[in-house]
C-alpha cells in the first residue's frame, strides 16, 4: 500500500529484549506499593500481617507470584544485557543470548510454579 512505512527495527530479537526489559521494569514498578502496603500491614500488628498472608496462599496469588519471578529474572536478564553491551563489543552471538534470556527467565518462573505448589 502506497504511504505505508514497514518497520523492521521491531523484528529484530535485540528490540524484543529491549522492549521485554522495559515492560518488566514498569510491571515491577506497578508491584511495589502494593508490597509496600503488604509490608506496612505489619506496623499495624500481627492479626493484620497473618490475614495477608493466608490470603497469599490462594492459587491465584501463588501463579501472580510466579509471574513475578519471570518479571524479576527477565528484568535481571535484561540489565545484564544492557551492560554487556555497554561494555562489551558488539558481536552476532549476542542475539542469540537475548533469546537464551528470555528462556532461563521463563524457566526460572516455572520452576517457582512448581515449586510453589
Amino acid at each position: 500500500m502506497a504511504g505505508q512505512i514497514k518497520v523492521t527495527h521491531r523484528n529484530h530479537a535485540t528490540w524484543w529484549a529491549f522492549a521485554l526489559h522495559r515492560l518488566s521494569g514498569v510491571a515491577l514498578a506497578l508491584f511495589l506499593p502494593v508490597h509496600f502496603l503488604v509490608l506496612g500491614l505489619a506496623i499495624q500488628g500481627e492479626a493484620a500481617l497473618d490475614g495477608a498472608l493466608i490470603w497469599t496462599e490462594q492459587p491465584l496469588v501463588k501463579l501472580a507470584e510466579a509471574g513475578l519471578i519471570v518479571l524479576l529474572a527477565a528484568h535481571l536478564t535484561g540489565g545484564v544485557r544492557l551492560l554487556a553491551l555497554e561494555f562489551l563489543p558488539w558481536r552476532d552471538w549476542q542475539k542469540t543470548l537475548a533469546a537464551l534470556a528470555g528462556g532461563v527467565s521463563l524457566a526460572v518462573g516455572l520452576l517457582f510454579l512448581v515449586n510453589a505448589f
